[in-house]
């Protein structure tokens, strides 16, 4: 009987999910990086189960390349989304490529160190992760602001995945050298697996950006009135354009169309309302859904749609984080009091 080992498995379900994200029907491109990842975490899974599942041991030198191209991968996609700054191409192509020069070196000069190097790696990689997402949903300027929190979370899902990788090849390690290896194979089978997996997924919800240029950006002086006028220029954009209702808005294409940096709107909003960016454009999107719903006929998703949203669920998470309601609820209760707020 066809003996079929559990990475194959892992490895048909991270293709399935890079194909819907490919097949995936917006106005958004792809986050190449990203994409590149996914498929990368579906080739190690099918080389971890030909070298555990078959025995063919010459797989673990190819294994050992596609690691020291994830962390990479996985930084490279998130400054797609517009979270670092731009930089010149030689520095890089220098941290870039920083993993896979460092175990080519060690393999020449001292190959028993392969593994802790790859630890380390993994880990100064997913803390560099963290430092860029640190502002929170705010820092992603070029993922629209429907995307930008599941964005977020997925990222930090990645950077922890990177974690949770470091620490089985901790553990592999510890077993070689207490039990002479015995344990190997239940432990990457599974927990490896299962990180690779985290790794794609997280890679897959987060692959989708605008391709709007990237400015640099510089962090403005704390200044009160500037914050005033800031706010009150959004507003504006806001309350008269109705910019909320464009479905892809993203902090840099506001910061364009109010003429100023992106980051001296997120940290106005910061400062003056305790909320980030994608919360305060949701906000406005939320009271024109009530206001539809109270005064029109319209379906709930025609609604969700003009107000600004593109999926259900963000729609009904954000309402219930604004009304503490569902919007079938809001509608009932404005069907029985003129003045619901």
């Amino acid at each position: 009987m066809l003996f079929v080992p559990l990475p194959f498995v892992v490895a048909l379900l991270l293709l399935l999910l890079f194909v819907a994200v490919v097949r995936r029907d917006d106005e958004l491109a792809a986050n190449r990086p990203f994409l590149v990842l996914v498929l990368l975490c579906a080739v190690q899974s099918v080389l971890v189960g030909l070298r555990l599942g078959y025995g063919l041991q010459w797989i673990g030198y190819l294994a050992l390349v596609i690691p020291t191209v994830m962390p990479p991968l996985v930084y490279a996609g998130v400054r797609k989304l517009g979270v670092d700054s731009p930089r010149r191409w030689p520095a890089l192509l220098g941290f870039y490529s920083f993993p896979a020069v460092v175990v080519a070196v060690l393999v020449v000069v001292w190959p028993e160190a392969i593994d802790i190097a790859m630890i380390l790696i993994q880990i100064a990689y997913a803390l560099a992760l963290l430092w860029l997402v640190r502002p929170g949903p705010d820092a992603l300027r070029l993922a629209s602001f429907e995307a930008a929190q599941p964005a977020h979370r997925a990222l930090v899902f990645a950077a922890a995945a990177l974690c949770f990788s470091a620490m089985i090849d901790a553990l592999v390690l510890f077993d070689f050298g207490w039990t002479h290896g015995a344990h190997v194979g239940m432990i990457v089978s599974i927990a490896n697996l299962l990180g690779l997996f985290i790794l794609g997924a997280a890679a897959a919800a987060a692959s989708r950006s605008s391709t709007d240029a990237e400015t640099p950006d510089i962090e403005p002086p704390y200044d009160p009135a500037e914050d005033k006028d800031t706010i009150a220029k959004i507003h504006e954009l806001m309350q008269e354009k109705k910019l909320y209702r464009d479905a892809n808005l993203n902090l840099e294409r506001l910061a364009r169309r109010a003429a100023m940096p992106s980051r001296r709107i997120s940290s106005a909003i910061n400062r003056t309302m305790a909320k980030n960016v994608s919360q305060y454009v949701n906000d406005y999107r939320i009271a024109e859904a009530c206001r539809l719903l109270a005064e029109t006929d319209q379906s709930v998703t025609e609604i969700m749609l003009e107000a600004g949203f593109q999926t259900k669920s963000n729609f009904n998470r954000e309402f219930r984080r604004v009304t503490d309601m569902t919007p079938v609820a809001w509608r009932e209760k404005c069907a029985y009091s003129p003045n619901p707020v």
